[in-house]
Formats: C-alpha cells, sequence, structure tokens
C-alpha cells in the first residue's frame, strides 16, 4: 500500500504538470486571438486615417490652387490701380468680374473626422462576442480520474478512444478497473439536460447514465441503476440499437425520472426509460473504440 501511495504522489504531480501545459496552450490561444483582434482592429483605425489625411490633403490642394488664382488677381488690380482714374474706371466692370469669388467660403466636408465610436464602442464586448466564434461549449467533460486504464481521453476532456495497452494509473476508489467505461464529471440531482454524442467511428458503444453510488469494480457496473442504450456489445443491458448512427442524443429529465436517446440526424426516436431517481446522476460511456461529445454549436 505504501508503494501504492507513493504512485499515487507522482501521479498528482505529473497531472498538475500535465494540467498546467495544458492550461498555458489554451491561454495562449486565447492571447493570440486578442492579439489578432488588436492588431485588426487598429490596422482599420489607421486605413481610415490615411484615407482621410488624403482627403483633406486634396481639399488642401485645391485650396492652394484657388488661392494662388485669387493672389493673381489682386497683384493685377493693385497694377491696374496705379494707372490713372480714366483707365482703372474704364477698365472697372472687367476688373470687377475677375475678382468676383464664385465658390462660397471652403467648409469643413462632412465626416472628416475620424469614427471613433466605430472603435472603442463596447470594444471589450465585441470582442468577447467575436471569441465566441472560436471557442467551443461542450456539454459533457469527460473525468479521467474515472477513466479504466485502457480508455485514453483528448487532452479536452471530450473524446475517448479505447487502447490494448493499460496505462499505469493509479486505482482509485472512482476509476473502472475491469469494464471500459468513463464517467462525466458533473453529477445532476434536478433539471434537464441534453448532450450529443458522435458515434459513426465507433463499432461497439455503450452510454446513459449512472447513479453516482453505483459500483465501478468488477463486473457488477450494468446490473443496476443504468439507463443506457448500446450497439454490438452485451446484449444483457440497455437498450440495443441495430441501426447504424452517426449521431445520438441524450435527453435527461431528472425531476420527471426520462431518460430518452434519439438520432438527431433524422429526429428518430430510439428508446426512452423511466424511473424514479433519488440519487445524483453522472453520464457514463463505454467504448471499445472511440467515442466523441459534441460541442453545443454542432448540435
Amino acid at each position: 500500500m505504501k508503494g501504492e501511495f507513493e504512485k499515487t504522489v507522482q501521479h498528482i504531480k505529473s497531472q498538475a504538470e500535465h494540467t498546467e501545459r495544458q492550461i498555458k496552450q489554451q491561454f495562449e490561444k486565447l492571447h493570440q486571438f486578442l492579439r489578432d483582434e488588436e492588431e485588426a482592429t487598429i490596422t482599420a483605425l489607421r486605413k481610415e486615417e490615411e484615407q482621410k489625411k488624403q482627403m483633406m490633403k486634396g481639399k488642401l490642394e485645391e485650396m492652394n490652387r484657388h488661392i494662388s488664382a485669387l493672389s493673381h488677381t489682386i497683384k493685377d488690380t493693385e497694377e491696374m490701380m496705379k494707372a490713372n482714374d480714366v483707365c482703372f474706371l474704364k477698365e472697372f466692370p472687367v476688373t470687377m468680374e475677375r475678382v468676383q469669388i464664385s465658390q462660397p467660403d471652403p467648409q469643413t466636408p462632412s465626416g472628416a473626422l475620424i469614427h471613433v465610436p466605430h472603435y472603442l464602442g463596447n470594444l471589450p464586448f465585441r470582442v468577447w462576442k467575436k471569441m465566441q466564434d472560436i471557442v467551443q461549449n461542450t456539454p459533457v467533460i469527460l473525468d479521467p480520474n474515472t477513466a479504466d486504464p485502457r480508455l485514453v481521453l483528448s487532452d479536452d476532456l471530450t473524446s475517448v478512444r479505447w487502447s490494448r495497452n493499460k496505462q499505469p494509473l493509479p486505482d482509485n476508489p472512482e476509476r473502472f478497473d475491469i469494464l471500459p467505461c468513463v464517467l462525466g464529471s458533473e453529477g445532476f440531482n434536478s433539471g434537464t439536460h441534453c448532450w450529443d454524442l458522435e458515434v459513426k467511428k465507433s463499432r461497439y458503444w455503450s452510454f446513459g447514465v449512472t447513479t453516482a453510488l453505483n459500483q465501478k469494480k468488477g463486473n457488477v457496473f450494468f446490473n443496476t441503476d443504468v439507463w443506457s442504450v448500446q450497439y454490438r456489445s452485451s446484449d444483457q443491458f440497455g437498450f440495443h440499437v441495430k441501426q447504424d448512427l452517426d449521431r445520438v442524443r441524450v435527453y435527461l429529465d431528472y425531476d420527471s425520472g426520462t431518460v430518452s436517446f434519439s438520432d438527431p440526424i433524422t429526429n428518430t426516436h430510439l428508446h426512452t426509460f423511466t424511473t424514479t431517481f433519488t440519487d445524483t446522476v453522472f453520464h457514463f460511456f463505454s467504448t471499445a473504440d472511440f467515442l466523441r461529445i459534441l460541442p453545443f454549436n454542432s448540435q
């Protein structure tokens, strides 16, 4: 037992190190997204700045041409005023026509300034809304501390695959030791809950819900308090699905005591269990192949 405890200590250390690496990778993805959004926003701002500066420069060049023409007119008029009064009066009507300004006084054009609210208005909220397009919310997260040593979980804890080789894992009380099963990380004791599973890549599978107190050691797990469907697994438990499926939807209504299974692609009902729940229930998954829990935006 001392040796087992020492192995557990090492496993805890390994778990913490692996989890820390995953945390850093996930946050780096978020940091990179924020850096990209910052760069894109500043690039758009600089583009607008350049466009509006060029527009104002064009207005200034046009104004400079008018100023130059007016300067020449003033100079010519001053030359004429130096002549004798008779010549000046004689040329006065022509002079007046030359000095008439046909255009109104220049005005700052509408929309010439930077549209500041476009960049700063609700900036954190707008970035957060965009971030929703790159993140996924999966309704079920697997608990690696319950997984049979032959089951390998993905880093994001949303898929499981079977391996011939057992992993060197502690034999903690929560872990399955014979059946290739794993539990979800969150239990339920009220409300309605729904999740979809991708099963098209799996030749053997079984899943559903079970009680928190159900025995995980040995071969007795499926004897009581399991509400499940299964495909090409033992006929001794659960509802047997005969048709090939790509996805299966599980709908749990704890308060009414129902667990329903359906094909979400064809909207076909498979089976419904009716019972009375008195204990916390957990998702459970069993496979000798591969299963994946789908995020909400894939359902």
